[in-house]
């Protein structure tokens, strides 16, 4: 439906991978549920860990590319330097040929790593798509929902109650869609999901309050919503600003200590995660030339990095604690895969690496050399045949014109009159005896 978060992601690039994305969680949660476990905590760090994994190959050529970087980066530089200040056409065309030589001779693209984010990037974010809406993509949570959200459309005032919880502000615009005021049975029902699934357990109680003839369906339901949530003893439906809120108003120290590490730990693996990332090679002692593109661009990372952990911690403490254990999940099995690869990365031979580059690159510019060649020798002999065809014709031209003019002297010979149907028929006749002489 549209708007609507419960129902599957419907985007044209991140919705058809989301569905997949979507397949495999629910077969993972199906799987901890047959053997007891039911967990969503614990299948969003199965699934996270099985996405990453797909994913390394992608990540080890993005880790290549950054090491040969770093081994050309002087070589770039020197070309930049040699054609700083010059902006004519020649010099640019020049600085270009230049560049891709370089580039061409580390065995890597110009675009570098471009073609691996692109692809990267409608997974990680159907990847977010699937564990912030749970219910679209996994079955058992979905019909845990079930019989209250039916229960409520039939029951008056609950819409309007609804409405009134905290969750049900980033739904706002789903209850004015025309759909949810016609009545659509789907689409309201989808939308109480939505909200439900977003709600903390003072919305729960709030609910119990106000309804207590639904009170069996809504214990039932919010029962079975915290068997699935409970993790490590935290809530993860919960955000750790309301853990940390209740733990100060109950006093209890251990959700207290919960709803701090989740953001904290957030942060620090994130941080961790950047640290352990290929640096890219300063050779202006920290200071940054204005002019050099690539300067910038390791600047603005480094700043990135620094914002990235901080802004982790901020929308943790107001997001489903379950986002936050997605983050430290996500950058604790980047960690590891980094650390792996950057183990494989140094015992890698980049030089020989960049030989073997070479090596291939030598032999790719001796074959468009040789195609070249070959092209300008087809071209010699078309034209070649053009020029002979066009003398043969000129001769062919030649001769039927002589013959035709012997074949004149003849009638002119015999006196005939030349407007005569005797004298047609003699030019035709003596014109081919005059062709089978010759």
């Amino acid at each position: 439906m549209l708007g609507a978060l419960f129902t599957p992601y419907g985007g044209k690039i991140v919705g058809p991978v989301a569905f997949i994305l979507g397949k495999i969680m629910n077969g993972i949660f199906n799987a901890l549920n047959a053997i007891g476990i039911p967990n969503i905590g614990l299948s969003i760090i199965i699934f996270t860990i099985v996405i990453y994994l797909c994913l390394l190959p992608l990540t080890y050529k993005q880790q290549k590319f950054s090491k040969l970087q770093s081994k050309m980066s002087p070589e770039l530089k020197a070309i930049q330097d040699k054609y700083k200040g010059k902006k004519d056409n020649d010099s640019m065309l020049a600085m270009q040929a230049e560049t891709k030589e370089v580039y061409a001779k580390y065995g890597v693209s110009q675009t570098g790593s471009c073609l691996q984010l692109i692809i990267q990037m409608p997974i990680l974010f159907a990847l977010y798509r699937v564990i912030y809406s749970m219910p679209a993509y996994v079955t058992i949570i979905k019909n845990a929902f079930y019989p209250l959200v039916e229960e409520l459309r039939n029951t008056s005032g609950a819409s309007e109650f609804i409405q009134t919880l905290k969750g049900a502000a980033t739904f706002s615009g789903q209850f004015k869609n025309e759909a949810f005021t016609s009545g659509d049975i789907t689409y309201v029902e989808n939308t109480y999901i939505d909200v439900l699934n977003k709600a903390s357990s003072a919305d729960w109680a709030s609910l119990s309050e106000k309804f207590g003839s639904l009170s069996s369906s809504i214990d039932q339901t919010h029962a079975a919503l915290n068997r699935f949530n409970s993790f490590l003893g935290l809530n993860i439906g919960d955000t750790p600003m309301y853990m940390i809120q209740t733990a100060f108003a109950n006093k209890q120290f251990l959700l207290l200590v919960g709803g701090v590490m989740v953001p904290l730990l957030a942060a620090l693996t994130q941080w961790i995660n950047t640290k352990l990332m290929p640096q890219a090679n300063n050779d202006n002692n920290g200071k940054i030339d204005p002019d050099d593109p690539a300067a910038q661009m390791q600047q603005s990372m480094k700043t990135m990095n620094i914002m990235m952990p901080v802004m982790s911690a901020v929308f943790c403490l107001s997001l489903p604690a379950g986002m936050g254990i997605y983050w430290i999940a996500g950058a604790v099995v980047r960690s590891i895969q980094q650390i792996v690869i950057n183990k494989h990365i140094d015992k890698t031979d980049i030089d020989a690496e960049i030989a073997k580059n070479t090596e291939k690159y030598k032999k790719k510019m001796e074959k468009a050399k040789a195609s070249s060649k070959e092209l300008n020798l087809y071209a010699s002999l078309s034209t070649k045949n053009i020029s002979s065809a066009a003398k043969n014709t000129v001769v062919d031209n030649i001769d039927v014109d002589e013959k035709v003019a012997n074949s004149r002297k003849v009638y002119e010979n015999n006196n005939i009159r030349k407007d005569s149907l005797l004298a047609k028929a003699n030019m035709v006749k003596d014109f081919n005896e005059n062709i089978n002489k010759q």
